[in-house]
């Protein structure tokens, strides 16, 4: 019997490779008050086969010229990517029910912050051009940060990706905060 492949088993996470640009915002779920912004590129890698099905590599860009690079190898398994990094612990699945077929959602804990978990819900548009993410931020069972994330398909062809320049938003100005 063959190995179901990631592709075939989540074809709406396959749907998502490839490289996004995008900016998240970090509220204070108490306040409403903007605590962060920074623009983000996903390289998100589907590769069937490997001992990492999924593997994606987020840059984050600051108005101040601060950056940072983070790595989430996954492996397919049961219906669902796991992540087990030095980051974070934790899932994705499709999102059930959802008869379009356009949501995912995610659980996670921080490595070394106990206490602190965070689920975020994935929602593409019909054509996968735009995605828009939600994170719940959860800390001894109190929400205490939400993130929207607005992202934009740029290519799927990952493989030769190499600028790695702050990603061009059409119409985006940072916000002071």
């Amino acid at each position: 019997m063959s190995k179901t492949t990631i592709r075939e088993a989540m074809p709406l996470l396959a749907a998502n490779g490839g490289v996004w640009h995008g900016v998240y915002r970090h509220y204070d779920s108490a306040t409403g008050k903007l605590t962060d912004e920074h623009l983000s590129r996903l390289i998100c890698r589907i590769k069937d086969g490997e001992e990492n099905d999924y593997h994606q590599t987020n840059y984050y860009y600051w108005a101040d010229g601060r950056t940072d690079i983070r790595d989430f190898p996954a492996r397919y398994r049961d219906g669902r990517i796991w992540f087990d990094n030095e980051l974070i612990t934790g899932w994705a699945a499709k999102m059930e029910p959802d008869d379009f077929n356009r949501s995912q959602c995610l659980n996670w804990t921080r490595t070394g912050e106990p206490g602190l978990y965070l689920y975020e819900m994935i929602q593409n548009s019909d054509d996968f051009k735009f995605r828009s993410r939600t994170w719940q931020w959860f800390r001894n069972g109190k929400c205490f940060q939400r993130t929207l994330i607005d992202e934009h398909f740029v290519t799927a062809d990952w493989q030769t990706w190499t600028d790695n320049s702050p990603p061009k938003i059409p119409g985006f100005a940072f916000a002071s905060v």
